[in-house]
């Protein structure tokens, strides 16, 4: 993408250019995020983009998408150029802070509310983003929502989430239930650490590079954190609570074993739109 075609540098041109130049670099759906990066230099949306296919770029869009293309190559996850992701509908800022929202923890949410659509109060364990506390808080009007996480720029990101959607959500700092001692919930649930330690190198570039790997690491095996939270979750659940776990793919029976073993009954799991077994719950009798 020379300089001395700044005057040439259609939009059709750019976009076929970059489809070329993002593929060799091993991003899938080049066409695509080519067309993503160039809305956002030029302020358009895609339709606007398809309008103005035979418009040339002006000097300071083409520095600003050159940037961006620069950064995408190297596999930066292309919503942390942008700056943010979609939930459920909702908007969320993304940095580095933590975990990008994906489409797959939106089960976690509707499958909560399917069990307890009535929920008062409701603990959301490892806050990320805060796209799971913030869509159950918005579809729960009159509840009580805490969300905790280790990490305070996460806390930091997931607070200016809550305003961006103008939800009330209490993010606590500390571990697991160390910040609700004594509290008990209708509903519990947690998009925890799973991976195994020795498969994160194997991770596309853009979650290994980019994202927290305390947000990915859940231990040797990839269970570590449901062997901390399922034991510890019956004394902070009210009669009737549920606890609801996304999991990784072959990962469901342990869990619903675990769910079995530590007193939980009406034990299920959801799968995803891929047909992974994604989130499995239990209730407290």
């Amino acid at each position: 993408m020379s300089d001395d075609n700044t005057n040439k540098w259609t939009v059709l041109k750019i976009l076929d250019w970059t489809k070329g130049y993002l593929a060799g670099k091993g991003v899938e759906n080049a066409r695509l995020e080519a067309e993503w990066l160039l809305c956002e230099a030029l302020s358009l949306d895609r339709v606007g983009l398809y309008l103005n296919f035979d418009k040339p770029l002006q000097d300071a869009e083409l520095a600003a998408y050159r940037g961006m293309v620069a950064r995408r190559a190297k596999r930066e996850p292309l919503q942390h150029i942008l700056g943010s992701q979609e939930f459920l509908g909702l908007e969320f800022r993304t940095t580095a802070a933590a975990l990008i929202p994906r489409h797959d923890t939106e089960l976690l949410v509707t499958e909560s509310l399917r069990v307890v659509p009535e929920a008062q109060r409701v603990l959301d364990i490892g806050s990320g983003s805060g796209c799971v506390a913030i869509a159950l808080a918005g579809s729960l009007p009159g509840a009580a929502v805490i969300s905790v996480d280790i990490s305070p720029e996460s806390l930091e990101l997931a607070r200016e989430n809550a305003a961006l959607n103008s939800v009330s959500v209490d993010f606590r700092l500390g571990s697991l239930f160390v910040p609700v001692q004594g509290e008990r919930f209708d509903l519990v649930v947690s998009n925890p650490p799973y991976i195994p330690a020795a498969d994160i190198e194997t991770l596309q570039p853009e979650v290994r590079d980019y994202e927290p790997r305390s947000a990915l690491d859940g231990g040797a095996d990839g269970f570590d954190f449901y062997r901390a939270i399922i034991p510890a979750a019956p004394e902070h659940l009210t009669p009737d609570g549920w606890l609801l776990l996304e999991v990784g793919a072959g990962q469901s029976a342990a869990v619903t074993e675990m769910l079995a073993k530590n007193g939980f009954s009406a034990i299920f799991s959801a799968k995803d739109p891929g047909g992974i077994e994604r989130v499995v719950g239990g209730s407290i009798k």
